[in-house]
């Protein structure tokens, strides 16, 4: 009641490694989200190419593998970011490695998953080091941002209601280095990203019919190394 943090309900350690033999010599848990209906939790294991799942209990706050317990990407795409749409049908997968956008059937009855779509997150004929990191989608379900560090860039997506694939829609610079993490104000009208590297924030303007980004010429200085951008109530 005070929310101070009692005992572990549960505990999991992973174990193994993935295809990049830096990069990923050992798990690392990047990013954990609750299904919306809090029965099951989702992890994305950077560190051994896995979508791990999780069945929860509401009640004591126990997990229990679920069947399947996990699934498998690409070698050294290194999983790092979660988004489920609106409609809680269609699960997204931001992979930092590989720099790929992945699509997953959400069956909410089973917390399971099926792989429908995987599409770059960079432009076409980009060379160069680069990797993605954040992903998230408007409140309307209708677009799918992510975030390339080295691109520096943000790809833009337009989401089919239908099936919950992505086709690209524009790559919009961030006008900064490392955009490692961006958000979308409550009003749904402007887009804040986070550039690491270059100590600042930068707001563009959100069309809500084509999901393009406008910069709007606002720029949040000596935001000292930004890696997270969160809206909370005023009080």
């Amino acid at each position: 009641p005070d929310g101070s943090l009692g005992e572990a309900s549960a505990f999991f350690q992973h174990t193994g490694s993935g295809g990049d033999p830096v990069r990923q010599a050992g798990p690392h848990a990047h990013c954990v989200l609750f299904s919306p209906d809090n029965r099951f939790l989702i992890v994305a294991e950077h560190g051994l190419d896995k979508i791990f799942v999780y069945k929860f209990d509401q009640s004591t706050g126990a997990l229990e593998p679920n069947d399947p317990p996990f699934y498998s990407v690409q070698p050294a795409w290194a999983p790092r970011h979660l988004a489920f749409h609106p409609n809680g049908k269609y699960l997204y997968v931001i992979s930092e490695i590989g720099s790929k956008l992945t699509t997953y059937d959400y069956d909410a009855a089973h917390g399971t998953l099926k792989e429908v779509q995987t599409i770059s997150a960079l432009p076409d004929g980009f060379s160069g080091e680069s990797r993605s990191a954040e992903v998230e989608l408007d409140r309307a379900g209708k677009f799918l941002y992510g975030s390339n560090r080295g691109d520096n860039s943000i790809i833009v997506t337009a989401v089919n209601p239908k099936d919950g694939t992505l086709t690209p829609v524009e790559f919009v610079s961030t006008q900064g280095k490392t955009p490692r993490n961006f958000a979308i104000d409550p009003s749904g009208k402007y887009f804040f990203v986070g550039n690491q590297d270059s100590d600042t924030v930068v707001i563009f303007r959100v069309d809500r019919t084509t999901g393009k980004l406008t910069p709007t010429g606002q720029v949040l200085k000596d935001a000292a190394e930004p890696s997270c951008v969160l809206f909370v109530a005023a009080q």
